[in-house]
């Protein structure tokens, strides 16, 4: 109790100095009856209080890619916002969402799940494209953090990108089982551990595009070229063996050569994949297992 009483004086004190109105008695109903933790509360919130006012502020800057399709005469630009990372969660969608509620609630960006699932909140983050769910804030405060749409993309409104040719490109691939047997049981097909484990590193892609916005190749041919994504998922198809129709799922990938015959392994898609899958190496064994399957002489003229 004595000790409760001193830090009261002490607090009081402190507040007097720095020109704080004298600290007013707070009621908390739940204790009522029970004044040792009444003051205890009471201490407690004053000194959260305090503790509060004291932590440094550290402010970071984000320079934000804005355009409005209401105003189609001005161009884009960015946008700067401060932000204190004392009361800011660890992500950049962290980060997003502060300025949204407590500064611009006229900036755009997709976001679900918050958790590196859904692929909604890709954009390209300090030259890297990723999801801002996953990508930790940078804690340097001496430089900005810039923030702009995935790269070569029609911009909709700020970061939101349009991904109907994306979609349209993985629809074409037919990201389904195809098969004309029925189960045995007559309720799922069923495949061994060590089947079930090709489909590794291959089935979790999360449709983000952050591979292929960054593929070069992509960027000069999206109405030929596939793209990393889409064909990724090709070739979880093709490597599945409850699939009856590999060599047709191939057969309509190369009968344009330009779908995935424009990959020059050039990688970019393997470096920024936010999940760490590798669709360069699938796109490589997708081309070998296709040239195995022809003629030495067409494969010479390839």
């Amino acid at each position: 109790m004595l000790r409760s009483s001193f830090l009261r004086r002490g607090y009081n004190k402190v507040a007097g100095i720095f020109g704080r109105a004298e600290a007013k008695k707070q009621d908390f109903p739940v204790l009522e009856g029970h004044p040792a933790a009444q003051e205890s509360a009471e201490v407690a919130l004053e000194s959260r209080v305090t503790v509060k006012d004291n932590v440094k502020k550290v402010m970071k800057e984000f320079r934000i890619y804005r355009w409005n399709p209401d105003r189609p005469d001005s161009k884009p630009f960015l946008q700067s916002y401060h932000v204190d990372l004392s009361e800011c969660g660890p992500m950049v969608l962290d980060a997003l969402q502060k300025i949204k509620a407590e500064n611009d609630s006229s900036l755009s960006y997709r976001r679900s799940c918050r958790e590196g699932i859904c692929g909604s909140c890709a954009m390209n983050i300090g030259g890297t494209n990723t999801v801002a769910c996953l990508k930790p804030i940078d804690g340097d405060t001496s430089k900005p953090t810039i923030i702009t749409p995935l790269p070569h993309m029609f911009v909709i409104k700020d970061v939101v990108v349009d991904l109907t040719n994306f979609y349209q490109q993985y629809k074409s691939i037919e990201p389904w089982l195809k098969t004309n047997m029925v189960p045995k049981d007559g309720r799922e097909y069923r495949q061994s551990p060590a089947d079930r484990k090709k489909l590794d590193g291959l089935y979790e892609c999360i449709l983000c595009a952050c591979c292929t916005t960054s593929c070069p190749s992509y960027w000069w041919n999206p109405e030929e070229y596939l793209g990393p994504a889409a064909l990724l998922h090709a070739y979880r198809w093709i490597c599945d063996s409850r699939d009856e129709l590999t060599e047709e799922r191939l057969q309509a990938l190369t009968e344009d050569e330009r779908k995935l015959y424009r990959c020059r392994a050039i990688k970019n898609c393997t470096a920024t994949c936010p999940k760490r899958l590798d669709p360069a190496d699938a796109i490589h064994k997708m081309k070998t297992k296709h040239m195995l399957s022809q003629p030495m002489e067409m494969v010479e003229s390839m």
